[in-house]
């Protein structure tokens, strides 16, 4: 089987994660697009938006987003202006992907994560290792889930929220379009859009404000 080019974007965190979880028989990984020019590595080809137009087979893998800049995880991707075919998504060998299970493209899915029966995963999706999304969950576009993260069934996570490592959160409740769950937090009813809680029990600490653009 012909591998696929793949580009990654941005260089940050989630990008270099991203790499153990290519299969390098698909894939044959050309390096990373970041606008930020003083970044640089030794170790990985750091390119301009050129490249994307240059190799017009590669599929890109876009994962920008920190708890800091989550709320511009759309303006980002979307600043691409890609079409869904040339997105790809990279699912680790370890992860668990159960039966009756819908994925969007441009998903990443790191190491050691379960997804069980009937979730629904939109697109632009990144989670973290070892999180576990039980059965009828729904995690709208754009959203981060960090790791070690417990989602119980039927929860429903709006558009664009960050989700903070080590957060369990309780079955059937609704996350809000651009909220941010703090590290830590036990969710225990719903939370509303564009707001920022966390403890256990969570609790609402203040309005999500403007973010930094990536």
């Amino acid at each position: 089987m012909k591998r696929q080019k793949l580009i990654i974007f941005p260089f940050n965190g989630n990008g270099i994660e991203a790499l153990d979880c290519i299969n390098g028989d698909q894939y044959d990984f050309i390096g990373f697009v970041d606008d930020d020019t003083a970044k640089q590595s030794s170790r990985y080809e750091i390119f301009d938006r050129l490249v994307i137009s240059r190799y017009k087979e590669a599929h890109v893998l876009a994962v920008p987003g920190s708890p800091t800049t989550f709320k511009n995880r759309e303006t980002a991707i979307n600043s691409l202006s890609l079409g869904a075919h040339r997105f790809a998504s990279v699912i680790h060998p370890s992860a668990t992907i159960g039966s009756n299970v819908q994925l969007g493209y441009n998903c990443l899915i790191m190491a050691g994560v379960v997804i069980t029966s009937n979730a629904e995963l939109g697109n632009h999706i990144c989670v973290l290792p070892n999180t576990v999304i039980h059965h009828d969950v729904s995690i709208h576009d754009y959203t981060l889930v960090g790791s070690n993260v417990v989602i119980a069934g039927g929860t429903k996570l709006g558009r664009n929220c960050y989700i903070g490592s080590g957060s369990n959160i309780i079955n059937g409740i609704t996350i809000g379009n651009s909220s941010l769950i703090g590290l830590g937090s036990n969710v225990l009813r719903d939370v509303e859009s564009h707001t920022t809680i966390a403890g256990n029990p969570a609790v609402p600490l203040k309005t999500t404000i403007k973010q930094p653009l990536f």
